[in-house]
């Protein structure tokens, strides 16, 4: 029997309605939930009618109208004052929704754009670093404003003021988060200098963080660790065979979290048994593809990937269908940390595993530096503190001990 649907759209979103109800059943929506957000359009639809609104009549504050309404009389998903995020997209992609007005409104704002722009266009930075940066900047702004959105201090900005600032701000962080900060900061001063907004250069009077990151051993889950984190996965659904393969990749072949998130069709090369990781800085690198790894992808590609349009390898198997973000892969771990019963852990412990197991295997640092692709020597020497047998060979002894 063909079922018809429920929700009707009179008035003038009726033009709007079918492309609406298409677009949810292509996001993957059940059926339920695309009647209720099509019945959620049909009423903003009637009530325009009401107030004699033809479309270029739903200007924001008539919207606004609405919604106080609805919010008053709590009707379902608009009590909370505001349109389902997949009607209003629709209806801004649509043109029905004005493009949300600019809230920049001073110097302060203009100068963090400009700020955004520059890391973005000059230094190649990462969409989802960017406002890490930019929020740590705004809160130095906002430190020193005299006046909201006078930036003027900032010529007699000194040494002192910057330390004062920084302080707090990394009194309760770990030793890495502080050197992020610390980095931002640095980062924020250099580009007022160079716009000419400080009289000098105040990056050099950002203080160092002591400690150092070789201070601790990499941590790292043991052999079996893995296998049992493998083995919980129940791949006789859909999300266990979506976060066996994550896994796989992790464990195998010690890919980030991002490079998992990115992975696209047309990265596996099936016939010559190759993969494509989209790494750090743009950087694409070509890695051998282990048989049970493309095994695992193939069993997701097959019984497990839902249907899109999109060419991102792992989706999400809630509406809207679209590619995983980069906390999918940790996620994944962390869901078989606790179906296993050791403590939670992030992706990253997995990269750290596989490097330990190669070390233990006799694998030399370059060797294990090219299977984890990092540029620099010096990052994969971390690793060489795990070979405890090793390091006692060569330790000295202690001034008067007897051996």
């Amino acid at each position: 029997m063909v079922r018809t649907w429920r929700s009707r759209v009179p008035g003038p979103l009726a033009p709007y309605a079918d492309g609406f109800r298409s677009e949810l059943v292509r996001q993957g929506y059940a059926r339920d939930s695309t009647e209720q957000y099509v019945g959620i359009m049909g009423r903003l639809s009637r009530w325009m009618v009401a107030e004699g609104l033809d479309v270029s009549g739903l200007t924001p504050d008539q919207l606004e109208r609405f919604l106080a309404v609805q919010s008053a009389s709590r009707k379902g998903q608009l009590a909370s004052g505001r349109l389902p995020p997949p009607l209003r997209t629709y209806l801004l992609t649509r043109g029905v929704l004005p493009p949300p007005a600019s809230k920049m409104s001073s110097a302060a704002d203009e100068l963090l754009e400009r700020y955004r722009q520059y890391l973005v266009d000059k230094r190649g930075l990462a969409p989802r670093t960017v406002p890490d940066y930019v929020s740590l900047a705004r809160r130095f702004l906002a430190e020193g404003l005299r006046q909201p959105g006078d930036i003027t201090y900032l010529r007699s900005l000194d040494g002192a003021q910057v330390t004062a600032f920084l302080l707090p701000e990394v009194s309760r962080l770990t030793v890495g988060a502080a050197c992020n900060t610390v980095n931002r900061l640095r980062s924020f001063l250099r580009f007022l200098r160079v716009n000419g907004l400080l009289a000098t250069d105040l990056a050099a009077a950002v203080p160092p963080v002591a400690g150092r990151r070789e201070a601790r051993l990499p941590a790292a889950l043991t052999r079996a660790q893995v296998t049992a984190l493998l083995d919980s996965c129940d791949r006789s659904q859909a999300t266990g065979l979506r976060d066996f393969s994550m896994l796989m990749l992790l464990a195998r072949l010690g890919l980030r979290a991002v490079e998992v998130a990115r992975l696209e069709l047309g990265d596996i090369d099936w016939r010559r048994g190759e993969i494509v990781i989209r790494s750090k800085g743009g950087r694409l690198d070509r890695l051998p593809l282990p048989a049970d790894v493309g095994e695992a992808l193939v069993a997701y590609l097959r019984d497990g990937r839902p249907r899109t349009e999109s060419r991102r390898v792992f989706i999400t198997h809630c509406a809207p269908l679209r590619g995983v973000g980069r906390p999918a892969a940790s996620d994944a771990v962390r869901r078989a940390c606790e179906r296993v019963g050791i403590p939670p852990a992030r992706a990253h412990r997995l990269r750290h595993a596989l490097a330990t197991e190669l070390l233990r295997r006799g694998a030399t640092l370059p060797e294990i530096g090219q299977v984890l692709r990092h540029r620099d020597l010096a990052t994969t020497a971390v690793y060489a503190k795990v070979d405890r047998i090793a390091l006692a060979s060569v330790v000295q002894p202690w001034p008067g001990e007897v051996r």
